[in-house]
């Protein structure tokens, strides 16, 4: 016999394999590789289409990207809060929810977020579903009661149609509809 072995292929089924240098395990090695490349591919692709779908930043790996995010925010006039929410405030072109019992100073925080965003710039607007703004306490928190939009609509139905042609004209800053439970 030769020093040199013969190869014998043997009929099966499966896709043929070779043995890499390092036997078996270099086998596993390369499929794992080539695994992990088609599984990247894939999600390439996945992301392609989400973002094509959904826009640029629908979903993101968050190690790539600085704490907030890029997101633009409005701080809340509480630099503990804006500190406790992690980015510096609330974010703009977000829906957000302040919740809490009757009288635990929802709308006061929403009354900061006002005078902070018309402070920088912005424009607000108050949906007012409970028909129960304080203009007096409003001004007294910083709030621009002269360049507020108001609105004291008379149904929830009402009330969700003007802050959606509100929200949708993109000139807006902040859009707070008071209170969720009086649009039921």
């Amino acid at each position: 016999m030769s020093d040199r072995l013969a190869s014998v292929r043997v009929p099966t089924d499966e896709p043929s394999r070779r043995l890499l240098a390092g036997g078996p395990k270099g086998l596993e090695a390369r499929e794992k590789k080539e695994d992990t490349v088609d599984r990247d591919k894939m999600l390439d692709v996945t992301l392609q289409q989400i973002e094509k779908q959904f826009g640029k930043g629908a979903v993101m790996k968050l190690g790539e990207h600085p704490a907030g995010m890029g997101v633009s925010v409005i701080p809340t006039g509480s630099l503990a809060l804006d500190l406790a929410l992690g980015i510096g405030g609330v974010p703009r072109g977000r829906v957000m929810e302040v919740f809490g019992p009757e009288g635990s100073g929802k709308t006061t925080v929403c009354l900061h977020i006002i005078a902070e965003a018309q402070a920088n710039g912005g424009i607000a607007a108050f949906i007012d579903a409970e028909h129960a703004l304080d203009p007096t306490y409003a001004r007294e928190l910083g709030v621009n009661i002269d360049e507020l939009l108001v609105s004291q609509p008379d149904s929830g139905e009402q009330a969700l149609e003007i802050a959606d042609m509100l929200v949708r004209s993109g000139a807006l800053d902040l859009v707070v509809i008071d209170s969720v439970a009086a649009l039921v």
